[in-house]
């Protein structure tokens, strides 16, 4: 299957499968401790950019809980799952009774992923404890990742958050928390990971058994910014092509010729291209969002205002057009042309 029918990149594992993690020793630490004290929350946001290991650490603590149910005898540490293993076996089918993964789903009609998480794939969640509630294990909800949420649907998780069940463990995924609704923030304990180190990137990438490019490791492990699935596009999807042209139309500032703005439009726009175009808007929102930062840090308050405010613009348009079905040309046109007019000034 393609990246669109299943949202797994080439070259990745599904985390659901991934029986390695690297990189993030203190939060499993934190999970496994506060587990085995018995105090842990009910819900738990785990925040960090894309890519670098928030769903694999989300599966490999519910396999924990699930394999420990009782917290005063389960270890203080985690181990890898074993695939092996029954539980293991149905974590990674999706066939556990214990453990709901909610996702984008595959909309049936076109074969690809959803734009959104809708309020229908939310209800599987109360469904999903009701069918479970006389066996008095855990039940498991992994959220990947919330920012998908529709609205109805994330109103609809707010109120399961407000009165959750009994041995109810809720793991929220986020790229970006500060687009969730602060009432379902409230109702969660933080927990942020840190990008990888170009190190742990290294061994994630050597795990997976990718090869970098001969002569361009280093390359790739700076431009990646610590994720996973960044590397696995500049590898694998020609990311570095896409980047190359971004920052030349960019640097141009309104000076770039209508033909490479086109040409890229064109290429982003084209038949199963989802991973590439999703790889730009991550690149052009990151790059806005970065003069910002420079902006602020040099005293330039009004530069700075200006990219966050195109910052939020550019995140919004995205999010229509994903939710409209937008043409994705026109939609790329639009960014680099906001992108070249706001540099320009």
């Amino acid at each position: 299957m393609s990246t669109e029918q299943t949202g797994v990149l080439d070259g990745a594992i599904a985390p659901s499968e991934q029986t390695r993690l690297f990189g993030h020793d203190a939060a499993q630490a934190f999970l496994a401790q506060s587990y085995c004290s018995g105090k842990g929350h009910h819900a738990i946001l785990i925040e960090g950019q894309e890519g670098i290991g928030k769903a694999t650490l989300a599966f490999r603590f519910a396999h924990h809980v699930l394999s420990h149910p009782d917290p005063q005898t389960a270890p203080e540490t985690l181990a890898d799952p074993d695939p092996g293993s029954a539980l293991g076996r149905h974590i990674a089918s999706g066939a556990s009774h214990n453990l709901l993964h909610l996702s984008r789903p595959v909309d049936q009609k076109s074969g690809k992923v959803r734009a959104a998480i809708t309020v229908d794939e939310v209800r599987r969640a109360g469904k999903f404890f009701a069918q479970t509630s006389g066996t008095g294990n855990w039940r498991i909800v992994i959220i990947d990742p919330a920012d998908d949420l529709n609205r109805n649907a994330a109103n609809a998780i707010l109120k399961i958050l407000e009165e959750p069940p009994k041995n109810a463990l809720f793991l929220v995924l986020t790229h970006a928390p500060g687009k969730l609704l602060p009432t379902i923030r409230s109702r969660c304990l933080p927990l942020s990971l840190a990008p990888l180190s170009q190190d742990d990137l290294g061994l994630a990438l050597n795990n997976l058994g990718v090869t970098l490019p001969g002569g361009q490791a280093d390359r790739v492990l700076a431009a990646a910014g610590g994720s996973v699935s960044t590397a696995l596009k500049l590898i694998n999807y020609g990311g570095f092509d896409i980047l190359e042209a971004f920052r030349a139309i960019v640097v141009e500032a309104g000076r770039a010729s209508r033909k490479d703005v086109h040409r890229l439009a064109d290429v982003l726009a084209a038949k199963d291209g989802d991973t590439l175009y999703d790889f730009f808007c991550g690149q052009a929102i990151d790059y806005v969002t970065a003069q910002a930062r420079a902006a602020a840090l040099g005293n330039d308050i009004v530069a700075a205002e200006r990219m966050a405010r195109l910052s939020s613009s550019l995140s919004e348009k995205i999010g229509i057009a994903a939710a409209y079905n937008l043409d994705r040309k026109q939609t790329v046109i639009e960014i680099l042309d906001e992108i070249a007019t706001q540099a320009g000034q």
